[in-house]
């Protein structure tokens, strides 16, 4: 669930998403398809852990009400965020209609946990 809220970070200022997403199963296939692209690249996986420990600082930043520091997190992130790919944009901007609670989201969130479990 963590995954999917850090993910969800990333695309907080990311334009509109499209009234209707994709469906469910296209997006579980999608999730799937960002894990095979990210884990079998060295600097993907390195960009993707990276932008999980930013995103954590960032969480931790926003609740310290530090805003200056939170926005300069958020432009690193997005940084990374393009290292990783047209692909897990796509994807990240699709997760914003999912429930992290819900058993959709739980699935992906399980899914998603691959790449955290590559981080060191």
């Amino acid at each position: 669930m963590k995954l999917i809220a850090a993910i969800l970070m990333t695309v907080a200022t990311a334009s509109v998403a499209l009234a209707q997403g994709p469906s469910t199963e296209k997006l579980k296939a999608d999730v799937q398809k960002v894990v095979k692209i990210i884990s079998s690249d060295s600097a993907k996986v390195q960009a993707y852990c990276e932008a999980m420990k930013l995103s954590d600082q960032m969480d931790e930043a926003g609740q310290n009400n530090d805003a200056a520091k939170t926005e300069g997190l958020f432009k690193r992130i997005e940084e990374l965020d393009q290292k990783l790919g047209p692909e897990f944009i796509k994807l990240a901007e699709d997760l914003q209609n999912i429930d992290p609670s819900s058993p959709d989201g739980l699935e992906i969130g399980s899914t998603l946990g691959a790449l955290g479990k590559l981080c060191k």
